[in-house]
């Protein structure tokens, strides 16, 4: 059976408060009234959710559960009661959105801020998260839909595809990169693959999944150790060793388009077909897409087609 409703909210602003009494202000209740709310949810649920210290009190483990399930049921409420009464015949409100990391930080706020100057009323919350990451959120009710990649040689979609519909957004090439001095010096301009497998290398994953895709697409050679000299999170921070010539890095073309023209980066190519990754809109198929909706991701559609770097 279900907590009291009421009980959750009160506990939703306890918890974000970190006090009872900010909490009893916030609500117009007062302070015993608070505490005996959290009293008898704690009952319900059967476990503690605040440790009480003097003035202070403590999240427990299942608090933090549970206002990770409270939290986005609460403020999506909110936030659509907010919009009930508005005209149904052009976009507001809030987009819940997901995205690859880099994607991400590269596009969406450019684009999004150019949306809301056509249409004001929408809000945008954006998670740049790992794939499998954002098809759990999307799965959970916490994204209206998320930006995916995945690679055309495996022409497959993680998961369970016949649960989403998939929209083609645009493609991206994977090059194994490196800066002008490494592949002058370090590989004599070579790109065999037995000077390839010997080279350093750069990664942003835990495990080299895309790095082993690269040469399985070129070689059909299944790699199981790589001289990795780095691992780090942030693709930035990858590319950044890739200028300084500490290795071989995959990266998408169009994030370093300029340093490739110029001939700072050279792009490896053992044989003239691509690697190259598709970005799709995906959201479940039995979701109805709102207009807000369907009407940014055309938006956002138009949008990186003008952008050079994705050709």
């Amino acid at each position: 059976m279900l907590p009291d409703l009421n009980r959750l909210k009160v506990f939703y602003h306890v918890y974000l408060l970190q006090s009872m009494n900010m909490a009893a202000k916030d609500l117009h209740l007062t302070q015993p009234g608070v505490s005996q709310h959290i009293k008898k949810l704690e009952s319900e649920i059967k476990t503690s959710l605040f440790i009480r210290c003097h003035k202070k009190i403590i999240p427990t483990r299942a608090a933090d559960k549970l206002f990770d399930m409270v939290k986005p049921f609460i403020e999506n409420l909110g936030s659509a009661i907010g919009n009930i009464s508005k005209p149904m015949d052009h976009p507001y409100g809030l987009l819940r959105i997901g995205a690859p990391l880099e994607f991400g930080k590269t596009y969406f706020p450019a684009i999004c801020h150019a949306f809301r100057k056509k249409y004001n009323q929408v809000t945008f919350r954006i998670r740049l998260e790992e794939p499998d990451q954002l098809l759990d959120m999307l799965n959970n009710g916490l994204l209206d839909f998320a930006v995916l990649d995945y690679f055309s040689a495996k022409d497959q979609f993680f998961g369970r595809p016949e649960l989403y519909k998939i929209e083609p957004l645009a493609e991206e090439i994977f090059v194994l990169a490196g800066s002008k001095e490494y592949f002058e010096n370090k590989m004599k301009k070579k790109v065999s693959f037995e000077t390839l497998v010997s080279m350093d290398f750069i990664t942003d994953e835990h495990e080299p999944v895309i790095l082993k895709h690269w040469f399985w697409h070129y070689f059909k050679k299944s790699i199981s150790k790589f001289n990795i000299i780095m691992a780090i999170e942030s693709h930035q921070a990858l590319l950044n060793c890739v200028r300084l010539g500490m290795g071989l890095a995959i990266t998408a073309d169009h994030l370093i388009w300029n340093e490739i023209e110029t001939g700072k980066i050279i792009p490896i190519f053992p044989f003239k077909e691509k690697v190259i990754n598709k970005i799709s809109f995906v959201q479940l198929r039995d979701k109805k897409p709102t207009l807000t909706e369907e009407t940014f991701q055309a938006f956002f559609k138009k949008q990186i087609k003008t952008k050079e770097s994705l050709k």
